[in-house]
């Protein structure tokens, strides 16, 4: 898996002095990690809890807009406070704790920011009072004079005068909204607190790059000029318009000084083009209509495409929008084929990933990227046909009510992948091997059907289960044969030529073994008759309700004294949370979810409200050898495992790794 470091640094190579807004030739995969009013379901903390599921297959995860809006229930979209992260979604500490766990896995955060208005505080019923905030040491305020002379029509503008305040003398620059203020970008106050505001974001908080919200509403100049001063790796523009007019933002995003476009944007065309396709059943209109930006060999470098999102969903709440009705998964399907940067929508994963993994595994068997050549095979109102050429190979995708339809050439092609709607082929001079199961956890034993992509002649398949590259000694295996894992391990498998071994694809399997895990806690303040409130994402809490159980249980380990207890994992996605309270002092802990493994926390000084942080220091605790005395071992037929439980081949030791009774770091 690459580092988040290396991810950064080949974005940048991609970059011309910043200006490219989107980098060229990226293979990334993006995620919407929300739906509307999804407060609990993408929860910091719980979207944190999947990060292991979740980032081996998104490179990007985009989610609500993060900071303070005086209510507990938002989606973000009225914004009062910049550099109080405070959300509906989480804390500021889980939110830097959940940007950190990712980072660590090679995927970054995409920053909703919304920039066109802002919500007053309503003090002494104004409608022009904006909140005071410090930032390192600056105070940044908003007056009634960073507000659009014309704003909400007007109606601002005769409030103001009637009670002896002036607002900007310039107008809105962009569309009008009602439900909150309108700033005036033209405003220095404005610029510098947004400025100040996204290198916040990015060098504080640890987000990659920002989706701005309604670009409709201001000049695309100050996109650029935002871009060019914070210069984020990523930038996607909410511009809910037809191509033409996206296009044309795109264009103005390089403001006075960028040589290139500064910002990417959604392709509406893209997604204009599949509603139509699929809620009519007429699949040739995914050739047909409003072009998208994926249809144009400049701007597809800028296109993020999607299928749905929080806008045009039906919502849980009752709203009605405008959402596609069937075929998600053929949607879905065409939009990972194809060029731009396509973003999931987090339903969509939440109920398909098993199909949805599939999928980016063959774009990135091909190659595909926001810039690959593309061309259409076949257009009727049963299927469409479309071929996508990556850097490795060419890749067929036929989409439709009968995608069967499509004859494809077997000499040529492999059909790779398959399902309701939808059908992937692969061209054969890929001389590679797919493997039909995703990366993941799986409870029991696993079959792994492999199919050669080749167009050599003579050549033999062959594979390793100990995360070593085949060679010609390696085991071999038949086309169309199915191997079964019974454990956990690394496959690793390629087309052997000539003696050489060509293509080689990996899958990670865990196979999941009931086991116990303990939780150490360390306290860097007084905290007496520490107890643990423990609960599971299944309903089950093993130290009964609140405020818990007193563990009384110490361990001294690197010098501290850790209060630890035992728990039992009983099934592959089973993952506890965690709260420490202190019922004598009335103290408690922020809450610590997706616990799966052996976990070491320090209760620090600092507070996040009125709950102390407690940091995961689990990795510090791995910077040497440590004994655990009286350790219980989880019950494997092996004596070498890792902190996650799994067993570890004897020659195949990295990492912790916990051996009778000690935890020694393998390198």
């Amino acid at each position: 898996m690459k580092k988040f470091g290396l991810l950064l640094s080949a974005i940048i190579l991609h970059l011309t002095v910043f200006a490219q807004g989107w980098p060229m030739d990226y293979d990334g995969v993006m995620m919407q990690g929300f739906y509307w009013d999804s407060y609990s379901e993408t929860s910091w903390a719980k979207l944190e809890a999947q990060a292991d599921e979740i980032a081996p297959y998104f490179q990007l995860i985009w989610i609500p807009q993060s900071g303070w809006c005086n209510s507990d229930y938002t989606m973000g979209y009225m914004p009062v406070y910049y550099f109080d992260q405070k959300s509906a979604f989480g804390s500021e500490s889980q939110l830097r704790s959940m940007i950190k766990t990712y980072k660590k896995k090679g995927t970054g955060f995409i920053a909703d920011v919304v920039l066109n208005h802002r919500k007053n505080i309503g003090k002494d019923g104004s409608w022009v009072d904006f909140p005071e905030e410090t930032y390192n040491g600056v105070t940044y305020q908003m007056y009634p004079s960073d507000i659009c002379k014309n704003d909400d029509g007007g109606a601002t503008g005769n409030w103001a005068s009637a009670h002896g305040i002036s607002l900007s003398e310039n107008n809105d620059t962009g569309d009008d909204w009602s439900s909150c203020r309108d700033l005036d970008h033209n405003s220095q106050n404005v610029q510098e607190y947004i400025k100040a505001y996204l290198d916040f974001l990015l060098n504080d908080i640890g987000y990659v790059g920002f989706r701005y919200d309604m670009v409709k509403g201001f000049y695309a100049s100050f996109v650029g000029e935002y871009n060019m001063a914070a210069r984020p790796a990523f930038s996607v523009g909410e511009y809910f318009d037809g191509t033409s007019n996206i296009k044309q933002w795109i264009d103005f995003t390089k403001g006075y000084v960028a040589e290139y476009p500064t910002s990417g944007a959604f392709d509406f065309g893209f997604r204009y083009r599949m509603i139509d396709a699929v809620n009519n059943q007429k699949w040739r209109y995914l050739g047909e209509g409003d072009p998208p930006l994926i249809s144009d060999n400049y701007y597809k470098q800028y296109a993020i495409t999607f299928v749905e999102n929080h806008d045009t969903e039906n919502r849980i709440n009752g709203d009605v929008q405008n959402p596609i009705y069937r075929d998600t998964l053929a949607a879905n399907a065409y939009m990972l084929a194809m060029p731009g940067t396509p973003c999931v929508f987090y339903r969509h994963w939440a109920d398909c990933k098993y199909p949805l993994k599939q999928m980016i595994l063959a774009r990135r068997l091909a190659g595909i990227t926001n810039t690959s050549g593309a061309e259409e095979k076949w257009r009727d109102d049963k299927y469409y046909a479309k071929a996508v050429y990556g850097k490795n190979a060419t890749l067929i995708c036929v989409v439709g009510s009968n995608p069967d339809g499509y004859g494809v050439s077997t000499s040529d092609y492999r059909k790779i992948l398959s399902g309701k709607g939808y059908r992937y082929y692969l061209s054969r001079n890929a001389n590679t091997v797919w493997m039909d199961v995703p990366d993941g956890t799986y409870e029991g034993s696993i079959q792994v059907k492999f199919t050669a992509v080749s167009n050599y002649t003579g050549f033999r398949i062959v594979y390793t289960t100990d995360g070593s590259d085949p060679t010609s000694e390696s085991n071999t295996i038949t086309s169309g044969s199915t191997l079964s894992i019974e454990s956990s391990c690394t496959l690793k498998a390629g087309i052997l030529h000539g003696g050489k071994v060509y293509g080689i694809q990996t899958r990670k399997y865990n196979i999941f073994v009931p086991h116990d895990i303990t939780l150490y806690v360390h306290s860097d303040v007084t905290w007496s008759a520490m107890s643990f409130y423990v609960w599971d994402n299944l309903d089950n809490k093993p130290n009964g309700n609140w405020p818990g159980k007193r563990v009384r249980d110490t361990k001294e380990i690197g010098g501290k004294t850790w209060n630890y207890q035992t728990y039992h994992l009983s099934s592959a996605d089973q993952y506890l949370n965690l709260i420490v309270t202190n019922t004598a002092g009335g103290r408690q802990t922020i809450d610590v979810r997706g616990i799966r493994s052996d976990r070491f926390f320090c209760i620090t000084g600092d507070k996040d409200g009125s709950n102390f942080i407690i940091e995961d220091q689990t990795d510090d605790m791995a910077t040497g050898i440590e004994e655990l005395d009286n350790f219980t071992p989880s019950p494997f037929n092996n004596s070498a495992f890792n902190l996650q439980g799994m067993p570890v081949p004897q020659g195949k030791k990295k990492g912790i790794i916990i051996e009778n009774g000690r935890k020694t770091l393998y390198k």
